[in-house]
């Protein structure tokens, strides 16, 4: 079983093999998905881009997925996310892993982000995710099983400067999970919160931000070493072991244990981290 892949080890859990997962056109969306298809699992794939959808939809099919259902829409909009996945659990009579995934991105000053940047920010990344957990929870309970997974990032805890709004709303994730973890003790419910850091994706491709954050942040992305399908594995791999932590890659759960250890300290250490990666950027840190 040690060498079984995540999706084996989901399937050994949920035999039923239902999932759902937000963001699922591209990078660790689209990767988590095929990772299930290849396992014959039933999937609902959403996403804002409807032309990639349709397109992932096609890869999902020939990967072997049982079937696959698009939901074209926004995840900011509470009536169609509660709309999809309650139609998605009642075509397949229940719903097993729920990966609330979908994420956008936003640089800035905290005073000098545009109110719509964080009311975008807000409604996708955080109530997004809330939607998913609200709509699904009662399918799960009516179960006694399920496992929801909630994409954060690391820069929930990491609190890196010049990126306020996504900070703020990945930290809300991870209080999301961890407050959902206590109230679903004893129901035969998971909840499981990655915190991945950077890794080659396309979550900038619709950053909003000034042009310097912009080509900062692509720097450090392009140079992680990391690529979606590696993640993919990874994490899901860790949330079919029940973890509710998930810090990857592996250097970044050192990160992770600093910060609870020695907050105001490492908080300086990401200062410097910044500044170094813009003074090779050329240009001058703050």
């Amino acid at each position: 079983m040690a060498n079984a892949s995540p999706a084996t080890l989901l399937s050994r859990r949920f035999p039923s093999k239902r999932a759902f997962i937000t963001g699922a056109a591209s990078g660790l969306g689209l990767a988590m998905a095929q990772l299930l298809a290849r396992d014959g699992w039933t999937l609902g794939v959403l996403d804002l881009d409807r032309e990639a959808l349709e397109s992932a939809v096609t890869r999902l099919r020939t990967s072997g997925a049982a079937n696959v259902t698009a939901y074209p829409g926004d995840v900011a909009a509470h009536e169609f996310v509660a709309a999809a996945i309650t139609g998605f659990s009642q075509a397949n009579q229940g719903l097993d892993v729920m990966v609330n995934n979908a994420g956008v991105a936003v640089a800035g000053a905290v005073e000098a982000t545009p109110v719509d940047d964080w009311n975008w920010i807000v409604g996708i990344n955080l109530l997004g995710v809330v939607w998913g957990c609200r709509t699904v929870l009662p399918v799960m309970k009516r179960q006694g099983s399920g496992l929801i997974f909630n994409i954060a990032s690391s820069a929930g805890f990491a609190a890196a400067p010049q990126m306020s709004a996504y900070n703020a709303t990945k930290a809300g994730v991870i209080a999301l999970s961890e407050t959902l973890a206590s109230e679903l003790a004893g129901t035969g419910l998971q909840v499981s919160c990655a915190m991945p850091g950077f890794f080659r994706t396309h979550l900038l491709d619709h950053m909003r931000a000034p042009p310097e954050e912009n080509r900062l942040a692509h720097r450090i992305m392009d140079n992680s070493g990391h690529d979606p399908d590696e993640a993919a594995l990874a994490l899901l791999g860790a949330a079919a072991a029940g973890e509710l932590y998930v810090v990857w890659p592996p250097e970044y759960r050192w990160a992770w244990r600093l910060k609870r250890w020695f907050p105001r300290w490492f908080l300086k250490r990401v200062q410097s981290f910044r500044d170094a990666q813009a003074r090779k950027a050329g240009r001058p840190p703050g």
